[in-house]
């Protein structure tokens, strides 16, 4: 694949001009990065035990096994046994803290793809696929590069966690569906994609924010009155994502007497995760400690990359902000997807911890805007390698039992 070309075509044309001809050409492009995405992953996890050794920690090797094939089992490590043992024989101690849409789609769909394994591995990989092209229309911002943003989002680090047995694919579907349907104003389908949204990762109800920003605009351009405008049926979309939340909340109160199970069940994952808030300046301090305390092993490496990818992330959607507020007239529907980038990089360091930041980072989504942006094509490109070779790197430790995020 020319990630030259995928860098520089279509950049001086809106999207919404292309020819069918050029339309064609970037479907064309998409399907050959997500092949080229799929078999780089798969490559990846088979040459891997030639040179990682398996680390033995992963105590449902056995369990997993019993779901499919050795090799494909990889692709359900860690929070993936789990999801398949919900969708399996629903929720056991504990297992609360996952929250239910995956796993119920899972259940429903083993019956057409033979197993809860394969199930979840194609409900991830075609989430993703479908979730691709609906942002390409849901963003359609005149600077943009479409296919930019694709190379670097399937390149990320941890963008494999989008095609294993994890709510990555399926959430990133549901984000792109509500942008996707909030820009086309069908806003009780775009409604639905939020609910849906918040009954997969608590991070839904961040689309909150760009859903009041698009109403915004729609009442700077209508200029009504406010008074006016709030009667509409269209500004209860703002309630949307907490529904979901609030339906799962209202579950959790009924069959274990918490409401917030989903939080309290944290620490019995091991993640280090405190169950009342931890302010940021806490977060970093404790961080500075592993790093001047900690014997040099395998989770003190990974606190590093946590570290660094928190503070990567973070200092793009700073640089994103600036320029979204240094151009002028404010794109609004910019400010509310990088206002949710935000959110939903914050959220999850209020538990006092940067664990699985790299993966949660997936869903900032402004980055990849930033980044395709990026004027200096070298930049660009050495970004990219950055990414592969971490992607590699990280991919490779996941597949043979080690906790990377």
């Amino acid at each position: 694949m020319d990630f030259t070309l995928s860098f520089s075509v279509f950049r001086k044309k809106d999207m919404n001009k292309l020819s069918k001809k050029q339309i064609l050409t970037q479907i064309i492009l998409v399907v050959g990065l997500f092949l080229t995405w799929r078999f780089f992953d798969f490559l990846i996890v088979f040459l891997s035990p030639k040179f990682i050794p398996y680390l033995g920690e992963f105590p449902y090797l056995r369990q997993l096994i019993l779901f499919g094939n050795r090799f494909f089992s990889h692709f359900g490590n860690f929070d993936g046994i789990h999801y398949l043992l919900i969708a399996k024989n629903g929720y056991s101690q504990y297992e609360q803290a996952f929250f239910p849409l995956f796993p119920l789609l899972i259940r429903y769909l083993t019956p057409l793809f033979g197993n809860e394994l394969t199930s979840g591995i194609i409900i991830s990989n075609l989430s993703l696929f479908a979730g691709i092209f609906l942002l390409k229309d849901s963003l359609s911002l005149k600077k943009t590069c479409f296919i930019c943003v694709v190379v670097f989002l399937l390149s990320y680090p941890t963008s494999f966690f989008f095609g294993v047995v994890y709510t990555e694919g399926l959430f990133f579907l549901l984000i792109a569906s509500t942008l996707y349907f909030l820009k086309k104003k069908r806003y009780l389908i775009s409604g639905l994609f939020a609910i849906l949204a918040s009954l997969t990762r608590l991070a839904g109800v961040f689309l909150a924010i760009p859903i009041f920003f698009h109403l915004l605009e729609e009442y700077q351009i209508s200029k009504i009155k406010f008074r006016e405008f709030l009667p509409n049926i269209k500004n209860y979309l703002l309630t949307a994502p907490f529904i979901g939340l609030g339906a799962y909340c209202y579950y959790l109160y009924r069959t274990t007497g918490d409401p917030l199970y989903f939080l309290t069940s944290q620490p019995a994952f091991g993640a280090n995760r405190s169950t009342h808030l931890i302010f940021l300046p806490q977060v970093y301090w404790r961080y500075f400690k592993i790093f001047v305390t900690a014997a040099h092993n395998f989770p003190y490496y990974i606190s590093i990359v946590e570290f660094v990818f928190f503070n990567f992330v973070l200092i793009v959607l700073v640089l994103d902000l600036v320029k979204i507020i240094r151009h002028g007239k404010i794109n609004l529907a910019r400010l509310g997807l990088n206002l949710f980038s935000f959110a939903n990089l914050l959220l999850p360091s209020l538990t006092g911890t940067f664990s699985s930041i790299p993966r949660y980072s997936l869903m900032s989504l402004s980055i990849f805007l930033y980044i395709s942006e990026i004027e200096s094509k070298w930049i660009k490109m050495l970004i990219l390698a950055v990414f592969i070779i971490f992607h590699a790197i990280l991919l490779g430790f996941f597949s043979q039992g080690y906790f990377v995020s």
